[in-house]
């Protein structure tokens, strides 16, 4: 069973570190700062309770009369200050009075076991200067929470647009764009991890395209060397005389032969140097016409006609691939309907693959064996590979349906607005007036 996980983005995570790391910094030194003003107005108060008590007792030692409110023998002189005053030392001390303000205790021995004692609350003035602190203190605090959370939004915003912009490029090189480089997408004047990651893939890609262009050019020669031969061999068959075994021989032949010219096929245009000889043309007239050629059993419905600018032998190639590929591994009957720039074909087999749905053709992988047992799947890969030359988008997918009865296999092809230059571009169009 899947664990359930949450998605956030590196500039909330980022934020959040720094906003929490804030809060708990200002928070520490919020209660150190406090404590020691706390602390530091309470020792004055003791010391001024004690200059207080030292004046009332020179005037008490003169006069024999307490002033200042000061007492002689107070009953509710607290007892580690009694204690200190018996043994003959002058003292403070601070209790915990009512209402939770301290009260300030100095007291000191005047002879004969008596002792003058001052008493006194933690001044209003006082409180108020805490209370004002604390408040100086939670206002700063927040700030500095709501600071850290922006600075982390705005650092975390610049990291995850990169990592965006990375991944956007990367996204561009797994559907083909080469040329693309990571590097160049992400640019930016600060220097940090992400430079690094783009450069190991940008490597990556370099040493991927490497790869495939060797491997191109290795299949595009062994297809090429076999080609005289297998023409050879070829002509010879058709020199054996009349039977079962020269008819065997023939069609193993002749399926080498169309074997090769498909790699062939496939090597050109992976080398991304295929162009389109353009013609404008009436698509549905055209499919119509093309797909009673190929198979005269195959319905062809025109629901809406357009005018393209196409290739018309690389658009022939195409539906002769699609419809090959619907008699071979699905079941009749196989319907073509254009409309407008588009063209579906749609069989009632077993539908395509599911790696082929995910992942789409590819060479010499022929999916299941219920639809794609026999082939070398380059058909698909080379109905692919012209429609990209013509510009236009192939798509694969699987018609609703049950086990008993299943929907088919549906290819669509998206012929585009505007057909590519002779240099494999695009045309740069004005924009159009309001």
């Amino acid at each position: 069973m899947r664990r359930p996980t949450l998605r956030t983005g590196v500039r909330w995570k980022i934020s959040i570190a720094i906003t929490a790391v804030g809060a708990l910094t200002v928070m520490a030194l919020s209660l150190v700062v406090h404590n020691a003003a706390r602390v530091s107005m309470l020792d004055n108060a003791r010391d001024l309770q004690l200059d207080r008590v030292l004046f009332a007792q020179r005037i008490y030692e003169t006069s024999k009369q307490t002033r200042f409110g000061a007492k002689l023998n107070d009953a509710a002189l607290p007892a580690d200050l009694k204690a200190k005053t018996d043994r003959g030392r002058k003292a403070t001390s601070v209790a915990e009075g009512k209402n939770g303000v301290p009260d300030i205790w100095a007291a000191v021995p005047v002879g004969n076991g008596d002792v003058l004692s001052l008493h006194s609350t933690f001044t209003d003035r006082s409180s108020n200067v805490i209370s004002d602190l604390d408040r100086a203190l939670v206002i700063g605090s927040v700030a500095v929470v709501f600071g850290g959370c922006a600075l982390g939004i705005l650092i975390g915003g610049q990291i995850s647009r990169r990592l965006r912009k990375a991944a956007a490029a990367a996204t561009k090189v797994a559907e083909g764009h080469t040329d693309v480089r990571v590097r160049d997408a992400i640019g930016g004047v600060v220097r940090d991890e992400t430079d690094e990651l783009a450069r190991a893939v940008d490597a990556l890609t370099d040493a991927l395209q490497e790869r495939l262009e060797a491997e191109r050019r290795v299949t595009a020669d062994i297809a090429h060397e076999l080609r005289t031969p297998v023409t050879g061999l070829l002509t010879a068959a058709e020199l054996l005389p009349p039977g079962r075994p020269t008819e065997l021989v023939r069609n193993r032949a002749q399926a080498m032969r169309t074997l090769v010219e498909d790699v062939l096929e496939v090597a050109r245009l992976d080398s991304a140097s295929e162009r389109a000889e353009l013609q404008e043309i009436a698509l549905g007239e055209f499919v119509s016409r093309r797909v009673a050629v190929l198979d005269p059993q195959v319905v062809v419905r025109v629901v809406h006609e357009s005018w393209v600018n196409t290739d018309p032998r690389r658009l022939e190639r195409i539906l002769g691939n699609l419809l090959g590929n619907a008699a071979k591994h699905g079941k009749g009957p196989v319907e073509v309907t254009v409309e407008g720039r588009v063209v579906r074909i749609r069989d009632h087999g077993p539908g395509f693959p599911e790696a082929l749905l995910r992942e789409g053709p590819s060479r010499f992988r022929t999916g299941s064996s219920d639809r794609a047992g026999h082939g070398h799947g380059l058909g698909l890969t080379i109905a692919a590979g012209q429609a990209r030359v013509l510009g236009a988008r192939l798509t694969f997918r699987n018609a609703a349906g049950s086990a008993s009865a299943p929907g088919g296999a549906i290819a669509v092809l998206w012929l585009p607005e505007h057909a590519p230059t002779a240099t494999g571009s695009f045309p740069i169009l004005p924009p159009q007036g309001g």
